[in-house]
């Protein structure tokens, strides 16, 4: 039979449809992103909660074993600040008089411990006339620089940088002090001392020195006399308490006496040009 060809125009638009619908009405479509059930995935139900449980406890051992790690080593070196701020009016005079006349100080050199939390615990400064404290040095320290400031202006040599000069000189000398007390510690074998301990002793030197700064304002020539005197005073004072700290924490004591006695004796000897060369402002 003839048959009647086709139009252009509805062949396109028959191209057109099957474009736009690839698939015949009667075709049946896959899902263009199939989700897997529950029983599909490894980790669902008990497997997931063992494994989950799993890493938690291993996840707060981790944390816990760091956490006190890093609290018993910050302990061991830096102990706790708020403990060196814990002083009164009656303490601060006490101590000055330690720290500045201490061949007057007729008692013991020991700290007093308590029991606190099933272990010994030192008791805070208020309480211990022994016991190290930084709240001395920090005001040391500061009226050692406004009595260098007063100096300085009564020389005519005043001047911004001249005043930073003997602040970053006292902070390089309370520096050098604590380097020297523990490598002093160090090569005697002592045991672990908390650094704010070795910060608070080497920062009662500005106690005498600015005592001596104020004789040496008063009258000039009393300089020469009160500097040797306070070195003297804090050699003593440095010699006794650490005497102390050695024989209550190091091991083995006994074998090095004699060696000791030699530290202890040259770091009474270096308080001398230590002193000096903090207490020659405007030179």
């Amino acid at each position: 039979p003839f048959q009647v060809p086709r139009s252009s125009s509805f062949q396109q638009k028959t191209m057109y449809d099957n474009y736009r619908n690839p698939h015949p009405p009667g075709m049946q479509m896959p899902p263009p992103n199939p989700q897997p059930g529950p029983y599909d995935n490894p980790l669902y139900g008990a497997s997931s909660g063992l494994i989950k449980t799993g890493l938690g406890v291993y996840g707060e051992k981790f944390l816990g074993s760091s956490s006190e790690f890093m609290q018993s080593n910050i302990s061991r070196y830096f102990s706790n600040p708020q403990y060196y701020f814990h002083v009164n009016d009656q303490y601060v005079r006490n101590k000055l008089k330690v720290i500045l006349f201490p061949f007057l100080h007729r008692g013991h050199w020991t700290r007093i411990s308590e029991p606190v939390g099933g272990r010994l615990s030192y008791k805070p400064p208020m309480y211990d006339i022994n016991a190290p404290d930084l709240y001395i040095p920090f005001m040391a320290f500061g009226t050692f620089i406004i009595l260098a400031g007063f100096t300085l202006g009564f020389m005519g040599k005043f001047t911004p940088e001249a005043i930073n000069l003997q602040f970053t000189r006292g902070l390089i000398g309370w520096g050098l002090q604590i380097v020297f007390l523990k490598g002093l510690l160090y090569s005697m074998g002592g045991g672990e001392v908390p650094l704010l301990d070795l910060v608070a002793y080497s920062g009662y030197l500005f106690a005498g020195l600015s005592l001596a700064i104020v004789a040496r304002l008063l009258w000039a020539y009393s300089y020469y006399v009160m500097m040797p005197w306070m070195s003297l005073c804090m050699g003593i004072f440095l010699v006794r308490t650490m005497k102390r700290v050695i024989f209550t924490e190091m091991r083995g004591s006994e074998r090095h006496s004699t060696r000791q006695h030699y530290f202890l004796l040259f770091m009474a000897i270096v308080q001398f040009p230590l002193f000096f060369w903090l207490g020659s402002i405007g030179a």
